[in-house]
């Protein structure tokens, strides 16, 4: 039958509803870059605590868990509401977790510690396909592009604050348990890192009444459960609009074909658009975990050298990691962020990500080529600046579109799934860029000389960009505009 109500949808007027979505979906992605972010500050603390013996270093280990598909698949199955809670009790239960993580014995502690970051990772997993389909089936096909980067932009805000929390109870910490000048490491430092973890739960709680509150989407209401009265009269309830204005309009005819997942028919109706996501995202991650973990590469050349931090306390070691993540957001991560916002519905989808992916690899060749000369200098800054700018034009680009496209382009009910199989695909691309940069770095040990490492990095800074060179031809051939179009003309 005809439904109206999409075109009601499509064309509304932007309303409170849509921020207080912006805030409530994008929670999740808030609570996964904080405590993403809050790890390199935190390891800094725990390398004080538990390897004493080791030059205060964590070795590094490789944890993921592509729970994204099983959500989405869920999400489809038995609505984004339903799983929705549940994602963000998952959330909260591994932040709390984290910070309660058993035990004083360096194996015991960071064994229930990636226990419960597993158990957030499913929450985190899950809450992205849902927060993305559920921000895209509200919003009016005008400005959709803008909610859903706003959704995503949380992330930027997620690390800032993770920044700021770490470097708040430092301080605190250290000015109420001041260091003794043989035990630079106070026993209440085992309390701070803890106490970090579970402050990412604030945010979470805040959001999780509104959650609950949240009707149905309309078009999952409708399309799947097949109750256009029900979704007709959530809409009326939560985006103030009448019954009288559902029922005018241009009529609207969704598809009405039963074809299952990954049938003949999906594929030829899907399969180009479910490639495209997939491939993207599997790229970005790539490059993206890769230059997450080159932080620490960069802290560690631009921090105190090791005499001098045995010198500092464990409450200031960690202060400078975070103080220097909270500068690499305020002046590139954010500001991509926000100019994703304003851009995604003038400029389209597409340009954005092929424009971004082409901008991150002249970034990536720029530093890369002469990367011995910046390895030399001792100040930051001429490295610093471009190195943010591969966030900057990643944040405006690639790393927001490809949280977008999936919740766009597919039917109501593969929305979720699709969405979770490109990011389950994009999580194998992290897992490529983390395993591969951990190898990269452990083949640079202390016996080899400054030339060797910074040669090898070079060439890892050379295959970063030239991956960003072939997401971009993988855009322009593969990837479908959707500005200013509904959700049921993309279908």
């Amino acid at each position: 039958m005809p439904l109206r109500l999409f075109h009601s949808l499509d064309t509304t007027t932007t309303q409170y509803y849509h921020f207080k979505a912006v805030i409530v979906a994008g929670m999740g992605l808030f609570t996964d870059a904080y405590h993403l972010f809050s790890i390199a500050p935190i390891m800094r603390l725990l390398g004080h605590i538990y390897y004493e013996s080791d030059d205060h270093q964590v070795r590094p280990v490789v944890e993921s868990a592509m729970l994204a598909l099983i959500f989405g698949r869920l999400g489809d199955l038995a609505g984004r509401r339903r799983l929705y809670g549940l994602a963000l009790m998952l959330m909260m239960a591994g932040s709390i977790g984290c910070g309660l993580s058993m035990g004083t014995t360096r194996g015991c502690v960071l064994a229930s510690l990636g226990f419960f970051r597993f158990v957030l990772g499913v929450g985190i997993g899950g809450d992205y396909p849902l927060s993305a389909t559920i921000m895209s089936e509200y919003a009016n096909k005008r400005t959709r592009g803008a909610f859903l980067a706003a959704v995503f932009s949380m992330q930027g805000f997620g690390i800032l604050a993770s920044s700021i929390v770490t470097m708040a109870v430092c301080k605190i910490f250290g000015r109420i348990y001041p260091s003794l000048p043989n035990d630079p490491t106070p026993k209440q430092a085992d309390i701070a890192w803890r106490l970090i973890l579970m402050l990412g739960v604030v945010p979470a709680m805040m959001t999780f009444y509104w959650r609950m509150m949240m009707p149905e989407t309309a078009r999952y209401t409708a399309l799947v459960e097949k109750n256009v009265l029900q979704a007709t009269q959530d809409m009326e309830r939560v985006l103030e609009m009448s019954h009288s204005q559902i029922a005018e309009g241009h009529p609207l005819q969704p598809s009405q074909s039963s074809y299952p997942l990954f049938s003949k028919q999906f594929l030829r109706h899907h399969g180009r658009n479910l490639l495209a996501c997939s491939a993207a995202w599997f790229l970005l991650d790539i490059v993206f975990y890769s230059n997450t973990l080159f932080q620490s590469k960069i802290y560690n050349k631009y921090l105190p050298d090791e005499g001098h931090i045995k010198k500092v306390t464990a409450f200031e070691a960690t202060f400078e990691v975070a103080s220097l993540q909270a500068i690499v957001a305020c002046y590139a991560m954010i500001p991509g962020y926000i100019a994703a916002i304003f851009l995604i519905d003038r400029v389209g989808r597409l340009r954005i990500q092929a424009v971004g992916f082409i901008f991150m690899a002249i970034v990536y060749f720029s530093i890369g080529v002469p990367y011995k000369k910046y390895w030399k200098q001792q100040t930051s800054i001429p490295f610093m600046i471009p190195y943010g700018l591969t966030f900057f034009f990643a944040n405006c680009g690639p790393n927001t579109t490809t949280f977008i496209l999936p919740a766009e382009l597919f039917p109501a009910r593969f929305r979720t799934t699709c969405h979770g199989i490109a990011g389950a695909v994009g999580k194998a691309g992290a897992i490529i860029g983390a395993v591969g940069f951990l190898m990269a770095s452990h083949s640079q040990d202390d016996h080899q000389n400054e030339e060797k490492k910074a040669s090898e990095m070079r060439v890892t800074l050379i295959t970063l960009g030239g991956i960003c060179v072939v997401g971009m031809v993988a855009t322009s051939l593969f990837t479908k505009e959707t500005k200013g179009t509904s959700l049921e003309e993309n279908e």
